[in-house]
């Protein structure tokens, strides 16, 4: 029997690979995905045999690395961030139930956008989040834009997944107002394009300015919450420790 492995290889650069994903890809007889993933591991792994397909096949994907393991294969299915978040986990192992194939699924964690932009912006998540994605291709507007508020409620950070395309260019804005709502315009919001990747780029803005920032869906947006705050270029979340130890001993 063949083993399929649901592999999430983080945000591009090879160091951000953990040694599991690593391990995974090279002892992989076949590494399909999504075309521009595969173009991005090509030059890590250039001996290996790809196996790519263009956006919307996911699908056609998956069938496809369910079949291949069923004959005997060892493959590794690949998503940028983590595959089990917004990745080819969850529909793996759905067309693997489908097919009622006889193939063994593992999935293997990588580090995830949120994770990824935070670190580039100072400590945005030190504090309870939730991840949206604004893209209503699989999920209707109306019941996205319910979660945003549902977040503004809680005073959760929001972390901003496929937040703007041609398509859907109001979105963030639309987000924007619903959380101001619930907190000040003025709270921090962080915006990384192409995190942890050679084109990265970053910048700090506001709820109340984000609408005429340039962002796109290489763009991870992080609404902070009514304690966020920015400090020497930094964004940073209490977690509560000055509240409850203080800082008069810290040397």
């Amino acid at each position: 029997m063949g083993k399929l492995y649901a592999v999430g290889f983080g945000p591009g650069g090879y160091e951000h690979m953990t040694a599991k994903a690593i391990d995974v890809i090279k002892n992989a007889d076949i590494i399909t995905g999504y075309t521009t993933y595969v173009e991005m591991l090509r030059k890590f792994f250039p001996e290996k045999e790809y196996v790519a397909t263009p956006m919307t096949k996911e699908m056609d994907r998956c069938r496809m690395a369910v079949d291949l393991a069923a004959e005997g294969k060892t493959v590794a299915m690949v998503s940028s961030g983590d595959s089990g978040i917004y990745g080819m986990a969850g529909i793996l192992l759905e067309i693997a139930n489908e097919k009622k194939a006889d193939v063994e699924i593992e999935t293997v964690p990588g580090v995830t956008a949120a994770s990824a932009a935070a670190s580039i912006l100072g400590a945005p998540l030190m504090h309870d989040f939730t991840i949206i994605s604004l893209s209503d291709l699989m999920t209707p507007y109306s019941l996205i834009m319910k979660r945003v508020d549902c977040a503004g409620q809680g005073d959760f950070i929001v972390c901003l997944y496929n937040p703007k395309s041609k398509k859907r260019a109001d979105y963030v804005e639309k987000a924007a107002e619903i959380l101001m709502k619930y907190r000040d315009g003025k709270t921090p919001v962080g915006v990384v394009r192409h995190a942890g990747r050679e084109e990265e780029s970053s910048y700090i803005t506001t709820l109340d300015a984000v609408k005429d920032a340039p962002i796109d869906m290489f763009s991870i947006v992080i609404v902070g919450n009514s304690n966020t705050y920015v400090r020497d270029g930094k964004m940073i979340t209490p977690r509560g420790y000055e509240d409850k130890y203080g800082f008069a001993n810290v040397e």
